[in-house]
């Protein structure tokens, strides 16, 4: 594989993540548990729907004249995404989607601060705006694990059992294959393997002060930044696209 199309795979990875667990929160709007978590949970599903378009619409310059963000997100099929098996995880109760969100922060803040030394600069310039909003993104959703894994009886045994079923989509963070590696040896992409470690230390921490229990389970499910998802994709991407899919180049 070149660099070039190392390059336009690995932008569209960082976009699809973010653009499905956009619509994943974003789904929650006008349901949430109370107010404040439904402003919340739809403010960082719009910070989300906004790096998925600066990583999107860099994916469309890699990729030709005839595409561009609107055309990458609505019209590709199932396969040709490749975002991570965790993002598209049912929302479940808030329990599921606050575990699902603080792995995925936890993940997102390494994965950024290392991206803004990267040696493309259009990947830097997005990964610094980024930065700051999952910054936040963090702090909400660790305060909250800290909240309810320290509370109720009920609310620790939820957020437990959550952390039990999720966990094993974990491991696909830190999976490298020839793309990330073809892209790390040069600067421009990050290992993920080298963000391990921190991401762990904030899961340790975390879990600590919310006296949460590690699972003793392996993290083994793989495949969906190669385009092999699980069942759940398929249904996001008949609601996000169906209007473009309904009505073909429409203007409003």
């Amino acid at each position: 594989m070149n660099q070039h199309e190392a390059l336009k795979q690995y932008v569209l990875r960082q976009g699809d993540s973010a653009l499905i667990l956009a619509q994943r929160l974003c789904e929650w709007c006008g349901h949430a548990p109370e107010l404040e978590i439904d402003l919340a949970l739809s403010n960082i599903g719009l910070d989300l729907l906004g790096q998925a378009r600066n990583f999107l619409a860099y994916a469309a310059t890699l990729s030709g004249t005839e595409f561009d963000e609107d055309k990458i997100a609505f019209l590709r099929d199932e396969r040709e995404f490749c975002n991570l098996l965790l993002v598209e995880q049912p929302n479940g109760g808030f329990n599921d989607t606050l575990v699902r969100q603080f792995f995925m922060d936890a993940y997102h803040v390494p994965l950024y601060q290392a991206l803004i030394h990267s040696a493309d600069e259009q990947l830097a310039a997005i990964a610094e705006k980024s930065l700051k909003e999952v910054l936040y993104h963090l702090r909400f959703s660790r305060n909250w694990m800290i909240r309810l894994g320290d509370g109720s009886e009920e609310s620790h045994r939820r957020i437990q059992q959550s952390v039990d079923q999720l966990w094993r989509f974990t491991g696909e963070l830190f999976h490298a294959d020839e793309v990330e590696i073809t892209l790390a040896e040069v600067g421009i992409a990050v290992d993920p393997r080298t963000l391990r470690e921190q991401w762990l230390e904030t899961i340790t921490e975390t879990f600590a002060q919310a006296t949460l229990t590690m699972p003793e389970q392996n993290a083994y499910r793989l495949g969906g930044k190669q385009g092999s998802h699980t069942e759940h994709l398929g249904l996001i991407l008949t609601e996000l696209q169906f209007v473009q899919r309904a009505y073909p180049n429409c203007e409003w």
